[in-house]
């Protein structure tokens, strides 16, 4: 049980960076920003959880069965993620790339603390072994003092050559025009051995270079994520499911002329739209699995969004589920997301398995929620720097979609473009 109050807060947006600093002083920490993005379906401006009551880690091997089994008997607020790699526990896949950062393919925690605001009303829900700590807590926050350290510069190595990722994407090509596949999203890695970071302000200079709608700080002990993720992968609202995809990106510029006409040039991309088409009829197949019938609807089409880095285009996917749908049906049925694999999904994954060289991992996974009656909210983990602590390596990963009308030279410099938020985070102080 939970004890719950309100307050209100007089600077929300100090409020948070000072919550921010003070949560990081324990084990377990999940930090989700919206940084105000307030488009369609959004509850949180920012919601954080810290301090495992109890928690879940695990390998692939019957991830989701072990999920479903702590959720229900939990029937309260859990934080974590799901690894791409739990496409294993799915199908008959596999993964056998290198892994320099060994983060668990599955962690989800029950918190001590959690914290929900809205504007400047801020909601408490402690669980009752710490709840006279409420006001000693708030007290020790509005204590904290915004501060931002430097880092040392860090030597960032690419995986995969430019010369190779030409060649792959080649290959990948190849098994389009052979038919094997329609769509494939092909990543490589970039990463810095012996590499120590200051996590908080990394986080904070990558949410600040794109302040997108689903940012994440999370901290397992010494397994670290900072996400400036502008992609949602899959909410619930009670009987309602609501997916929305990105496939399609275009940079911004400073002339207000160019930026506009960047935009309206994505909008009638017609390699951009295909990829973005593809995916949606994807994720209506994979949301069908699900739904009642019929109910299945593509709320929005290539919807242009801007951000501060770039131009997406965005789909909105929904359908309806029967009240004894489980959460995590919805999960095992959507999992891996449409927009980082491709289509038909199997295909693609098996594909991407055999030309990248890294073991994905939490990249390209989804780090989220459920709330105690079973609702859920989770991101695409994209845009993101991964550390471990303790092994002192440093990864991030940057992919595009590759189609028939894909050019692999374009194809990199998206890559690059991708990569910019993040090679800027850890190489400028």
């Amino acid at each position: 049980m939970r004890t719950i109050q309100s307050r209100t807060i007089e600077n929300p947006k100090l409020f948070k960076q000072q919550l921010l600093l003070w949560s990081n002083q324990f084990r377990e920490v999940v930090f989700l920003d919206s940084n105000e993005y307030h488009q369609h379906y959004s509850n949180y401006d920012c919601v954080v959880a810290v301090d495992a009551f109890t928690s879940i880690k695990t390998d692939f091997d019957k991830s989701f069965e072990d999920l479903h089994q702590y959720q229900s008997q939990s029937n309260d607020w859990l934080f974590g993620y799901l690894s791409y790699d739990l496409k294993n526990d799915i199908e008959d896949l596999h993964s056998n790339n290198y892994d320099g950062l060994h983060f668990p393919d599955l962690f989800f925690f029950q918190p001590k603390k959690l914290f929900l605001l809205k504007g400047n009303q801020l909601e408490l829900h402690y669980l009752y072994l710490c709840d006279d700590e409420m006001t000693s807590d708030i007290d020790e926050i509005n204590q904290c003092s915004v501060f931002s350290t430097q880092h040392s510069e860090i030597a960032i190595q690419q995986r995969i050559s430019k010369e190779d990722y030409l060649s792959k994407v080649g290959k990948m090509l190849h098994h389009i025009h052979r038919g094997d596949i329609y769509e494939a999203n092909f990543c490589m890695e970039f990463y810095a051995e012996n590499a120590i970071i200051n996590p908080v302000t990394i986080y904070q200079k990558l949410n600040a270079i794109s302040e997108p709608p689903f940012a994440v700080y999370f901290k397992n002990n010494t397994d670290y994520l900072m996400c400036a993720s502008p992609e949602r992968y899959l909410k619930r609202e009670g009987n309602k499911v609501i997916s929305q995809p990105i496939k399609g990106t275009a940079r911004r510029s400073f002339d207000l002329e160019q930026d506009a006409l960047l935009k309206k040039e994505l909008s009638n991309n017609e390699k951009e739209r295909s990829e973005n088409i593809m995916i949606v009829d994807l994720v209506r197949n994979d949301l069908s699995k699900t739904a009642t019938r019929g109910s299945v609807q593509v709320e929005e089409l290539c919807g242009i969004y801007t951000f501060k880095q770039v131009h997406q285009m965005i789909s909105t996917i929904v359908s309806e589920v029967e009240g004894t749908t489980s959460s995590t049906a919805l999960l095992q049925t959507t999992f891996p997301m449409g927009s980082m694999t491709g289509a038909p999904k199997i295909s693609a994954m098996n594909i991407i398995e055999d030309l990248e060289e890294t073991k994905r991992g939490l990249y390209s996974g989804a780090v989220g929620y459920f709330t105690p009656n079973g609702d859920f909210d989770f991101n695409v983990v994209i845009r993101s720097i991964l550390y471990n602590e303790k092994l002192q390596y440093v990864s991030f990963s940057v992919g595009s979609a590759i189609t028939s009308k894909s050019v692999p030279e374009q194809e990199y410099d998206e890559c690059l473009l991708k990569a910019k938020a993040m090679l800027d985070t850890l190489q400028n102080n």
